[in-house]
């Protein structure tokens, strides 16, 4: 029973709770309750929390999420150990879906969670202090902050244990450089949407000079890649990457068009749903997946279907860069071009990053604008904010310098295609 004192106190935001004597009827006052166990009135079908996402999109969409997907991905991890020794440093904001095994990934299993203000985590100094004063020992990070940090200190790594990155295209340049410095230090490659909990599948990171696959399914996950008939394809076909199992939200909040178009009976099992991600992907001959890029960011530029995150890939592959992204921009005649954006390592190079591409791509799959970058803008989640990106000018368009006509012959082409 609190006192009028005890609730002013808690409306002025007091953290002090005054003692209060209790009223001399207790006996009688509290007689008048039950006294047998409360009614459990919690299923694991019921609602846990409704996450809005916009995905790629820009539209937010409110995932209903159930205690059975956040019980399945906390208590059935095989890809991390969580247990009492567990102290992980909660990094993703409470809207991001991360925080779902961060938070339930040491509450449900006994160990340790170590919460921060966003001003901690983003100051290197701070964020490393933090660590080693709390004993933190796994920690999840988006790609492009893994990629900052990595580049500022890479000696905030060296007490973990675990480190999870993921959220985007991981980079095997930075994963190198840590596990060079810290061996026993376990990278895992995170991938899922929020619409299956979190995590879909995880990749364990060694050494590489390829691209990072993002691994298998999970425990109590699967994984289907098919084509647009919903027909499995063969290994190394690109196809849309399709996950099931015990992750698989309820669906969208108020929205049933669109959840009876993304949440779909299983084909392959019945009584299962599956949830189509819009990803693209395809398996590898040692039964990993590797991603590919969004759906709805295959462009068709001159007659030529593209996948951006093909292009992508094979940027990240060189050594000379260390971020990048590739975007499909339309001119003022109504033409698509390519614009790659690029953090480069030293001083940037067109040419030769054009020439390195050229071995691996055909040309029409090179991009003619190149911007350089300091940094990628990232989103308030950590990820690339591609909406950021600075718009190109349309006078840098070209993958070779201006050469003038010779001779006569080459004066009158230029007079009649100018």
């Amino acid at each position: 029973v609190l006192s009028n004192q005890v609730n002013r106190g808690v409306l002025e935001g007091k953290r002090d709770l005054t003692i209060v004597a209790l009223d001399s009827d207790w006996d009688e006052l509290i007689s008048k309750y039950p006294d047998d166990s409360l009614e459990r009135v919690t299923s694991p079908s019921h609602l846990a929390y409704v996450m809005y996402t916009s995905g790629s999109t820009g539209r937010p969409k409110g995932v209903q999420v159930t205690h059975t997907n956040i019980v399945s991905l906390a208590t059935s991890c095989d890809y991390v150990a969580l247990n009492s020794e567990t102290v992980w440093l909660s990094t993703g904001s409470i809207s991001f879906d991360a925080v779902t095994i961060e938070y339930w990934g040491t509450l449900l299993n006994g160990g340790e969670l170590v919460l921060a203000s966003r001003e901690v985590l983003l100051n290197t100094s701070s964020f490393k202090s933090l660590i080693l004063d709390k004993g933190v020992n796994t920690l999840w990070m988006t790609a492009s902050w893994f990629h900052q940090v990595v580049e500022e200190d890479t000696s905030i790594f060296a007490s973990l244990r675990y480190l999870l990155v993921g959220g985007d295209i991981v980079l095997f340049n930075y994963t190198n450089t840590v596990k060079e410095l810290y061996p026993d230090l376990k990278i895992i490659n995170g991938y899922g949407p929020t619409e299956n909990t979190t995590f879909s599948t995880t990749y364990t990171i060694e050494k590489t000079q390829t691209t990072l696959p993002i691994g298998k399914p999970i425990k109590n996950s699967v994984a289907y890649i098919v084509d647009s008939a919903m027909n499995l394809v063969p290994v190394g076909v690109v196809g849309e990457l399709v996950v099931g199992g015990s992750g698989v939200a309820r669906g969208y909040l108020n929205n049933e068009e669109l959840t009876n178009d993304k949440f779909i009976s299983n084909p392959f099992t019945a009584g299962d749903r599956l949830y189509k991600t819009g990803d693209l992907a395809k398996w590898l001959p040692d039964g990993n997946i590797e991603f590919i890029g969004r759906k709805d960011t295959q462009v068709k530029i001159r007659g030529y279907r593209i996948e951006l995150g093909e292009i992508e890939n094979a940027l990240s592959n060189l050594v000379s860069v260390s971020q990048c992204c590739v975007l499909a921009k339309e001119t003022s005649t109504g033409n698509k071009i390519l614009v790659g954006y690029v953090v480069s390592e030293g001083v940037f190079d067109k040419e030769a990053i054009q020439q390195a591409l050229q071995e691996d791509l055909p040309g029409y799959m090179i991009p003619s604008i190149w911007i350089a970058l300091d940094t990628m803008p990232l989103t308030a989640n950590g990820k690339l904010d591609r909406r950021a990106l600075p718009e190109p000018d349309s006078t840098a368009l070209s993958t070779k310098e201006y050469v003038a006509p010779r001779n006569e012959t080459e004066e009158q082409l230029v007079t009649i295609w100018q």
